[in-house]
């Protein structure tokens, strides 16, 4: 089994160490998450090991021949079209295609020589085996599968969004089927479709993997093995994201005792060794005082130095926070949407969630009046102040330095500005950094602190986790879940959204959907629905009158949950031990079949050369691919 081994590797930037005596090594099958604070060394690894980096000490083992595929962050894309971006990752196999051609048409107007002949075999040879032939057809697939279609291969690679070019990017990575593949934050800009579509890809992905991300839902979904890169040191869990957890929870408390007993051991001995050090027990002090030298002292634990907050008491507001009616909104001749209606009422944790495009922002910037609608009308409630968390932090001003920005803002004296930013980790100099100059984490920083000291009782975000690691972001959900207002967020992390949200807003196609409950309850709700072939919920009706409407769903939820209770009791009555056993045997029977099936599937979709082909086998597979994450289920329940 082909594996890449890293072996005490040391990195430094002048005298500024980033990681030392790092080891570890990854094989073909798995998907290691590499995670750690922001310029904890996570990307400088990752190119260390690919070397496009310098390391000043240690060892990269990394069987000969072996390909690696590497997604990096921001990649600035060419003027090529589409089609021929994504064939730049073939671009040995386009030289040796001009090789090829141009010893062929030399061939057939000069003497053939015997050497020609030989490199026209080899050519010949090596064009076959890394799939020279069928290059331009693999592109296409790709493509395909990452959301592009026919028209999109002549566009400019440029002209694309940020979550496109990401995804061009991802498929410069994927397409040549490498052993191995880095891919640094592959989840960013992308919405929650294509999310979904590259945790099938990943888990189904033969070779090894390693993946840099702060998306804790993606790690949960698709990592075997989580890495922690910290404090310039590197420890290794196996497990994904929740189960690094558990067990750091366990190693951190279990270190920390450790170091305690033996800070107490230490301290009693010296105590002991300066008492006795003169007198009569002299011998047996000198002896402690061995003992003490030759001990193997636990390092202090490390303190995470990461921010922590509270928002203040949020004023109370009228019930009625946000009223949206038959709003509309077009730019030229596009319907961005149409006749949308919802409320927001005090107190609500509401996200509002839809593919990229559909038109979320746009939503968000006509509430807070950035932008005017064509139709329809936008009701704040009395009392209500919101504060606003944009994407982009147009609210910033990147002439400013830091401090600047809070005295300006709050008309703060030096002193207190200095000891707010202290509090959201900015310290000494850093305060005359220029806002322009501070990286995403840090600009993101500036802008919760100065939503945190607005004191807003309705807080719109949008994307409030973009750029922020992953202890940063666990402080801000801990804050907005002790947040005593209303917020209403735009977000595609998925464990921020389990996190905060009580209710969930889905845009699509122009039209909105609601559901109560967070992400999964969500998703559940969803596949519960497609499953029985029911309409989604529209909020078309949200303005109907609450308190009845709550007690109408609780007598149905009481009604149906004694009903489930009644049948429960029967047929748990009924079963038994044999009859288990019979449907434990048929449903394996069945889940053999359809992993059959999706292997089947997977062969033919390698095949596919039409677009029309590809989706139709793509849809297949899912829906298999449904019933069996249904019947694995099943399995797990009758044998528990």
């Amino acid at each position: 089994m082909e594996r890449i081994r890293v072996i005490g590797l040391e990195k430094n930037f002048g005298i500024k160490p980033v990681f030392a005596n790092v080891s570890f090594e990854i094989k073909q099958g798995e998907r290691l998450g590499l995670v750690g604070p922001n310029g904890a060394g996570k990307s400088t690894l990752l190119k260390c090991i690919l070397g496009e980096e310098e390391y000043d000490k240690g060892q990269i083992v990394c069987p000969p021949n072996t390909t690696i595929g590497y997604l990096q962050q921001d990649v600035n894309l060419s003027d090529l079209t589409l089609e021929e971006e994504i064939q730049k990752a073939w671009a040995d196999v386009q030289g040796l295609q001009k090789q090829y051609e141009a010893l062929t048409k030399k061939l057939e107007i000069e003497p053939v020589l015997e050497t020609d002949l030989n490199r026209l075999a080899y050519l010949q040879e090596r064009l076959e085996w890394l799939g020279g032939y069928d290059y331009e057809r693999q592109c296409r697939q790709i493509a395909y599968s990452l959301g592009f279609t026919e028209g999109d291969f002549t566009k400019s690679a440029n002209e694309f969004s940020g979550g496109q070019k990401t995804r061009i990017n991802l498929a410069k990575a994927l397409v040549r089927r490498p052993d191995f593949l880095f891919l640094d934050e592959p989840t960013n800009h992308l919405d929650m479709d294509m999310l979904e579509w590259l945790e099938g890809y990943l888990s189904a992905y033969h070779g090894g993997l390693i993946i840099v991300s702060h998306d804790r839902y993606f790690l949960d979904r698709v990592a075997t093995s989580i890495v922690e890169l910290n404090h310039h040191k590197l420890k290794s869990y196996k497990g994904n994201y929740s189960r690094y957890l558990v067990q750091k929870e366990t190693d951190d408390k279990a270190y920390r005792i450790a170091y305690e007993k033996q800070q107490e051991h230490i301290k009693k001995t010296e105590e002991y060794i300066d008492k006795y050090r003169a007198g009569i027990k002299s011998k047996m002090a000198r002896g402690r005082q061995s003992q003490l030298n030759r001990l193997e002292r636990l390092e202090a634990p490390d303190r995470d130095n990461h921010l922590h907050f509270t928002f203040p008491p949020a004023e109370m507001s009228a019930d009625k926070v946000l009223t949206v009616k038959e709003i509309s909104f077009h730019y030229g001749h596009k319907d961005v949407f149409d006749d949308l209606s919802f409320v927001i009422r005090h107190g609500e944790s509401v996200a509002l969630i839809g593919p990229n495009g559909a038109g979320k922002s746009t939503l968000v910037k006509a509430i807070v009046g950035e932008l005017l609608v064509q139709s329809g009308f936008v009701q704040i409630g009395n009392r209500v102040s919101i504060g606003y968390f944009s994407q982009e932090h147009e609210e910033l001003h990147d002439t400013w330095t830091v401090i600047e920005e809070i005295q300006n803002a709050f008309a703060y004296s030096e002193e207190k500005a200095r000891r707010v930013l202290g509090s959201f980790l900015f310290r000494g100099d850093d305060v005359f950094k220029l806002v322009g100059d501070l990286s995403g984490g840090e600009r993101a920083r500036v802008a919760l602190l100065k939503l945190f000291l607005q004191g807003n009782n309705f807080l719109i975000l949008d994307e409030p986790t973009n750029h922020l690691d992953i202890p940063t972001r666990e402080v801000v959900e801990e804050a907005l879940q002790g947040f005593e207002g209303t917020i209403l967020a735009i977000s595609h992390d998925r464990y921020f959204l389990d996190k905060v949200a009580k209710r969930i807003l889905v845009l699509d196609k122009g039209r909105l959907s609601s559901y109560e409950g967070n992400y999964s309850e969500y998703k559940t709700q969803i596949q519960k629905m497609s499953s029985s072939d029911k309409v989604l919920p529209s909020v078309e009706k949200e303005e109907q009158d609450k308190p009845q409407k709550d007690k109408l769903i609780k007598d149905k939820v009481s009604l149906v949950e004694k009903i489930k209770e009644d049948v429960r009791a029967k047929d748990s009555a009924k079963e038994n031990a044999y009859m288990q056993e019979k449907r434990l045997e048929e449903i394996e029977t069945e889940i053999s079949r359809l992993e059959a099936t999706l292997k089947m599937y997977e062969v033919q979709l390698s095949a596919a050369a039409e677009q029309a082909e590809f989706e139709r086998l793509s849809g297949e597979m899912a829906e298999s691919q449904a019933k069996l994450d249904s019947l694995y289920e099943k399995w797990e329940s009758l044998s528990e």
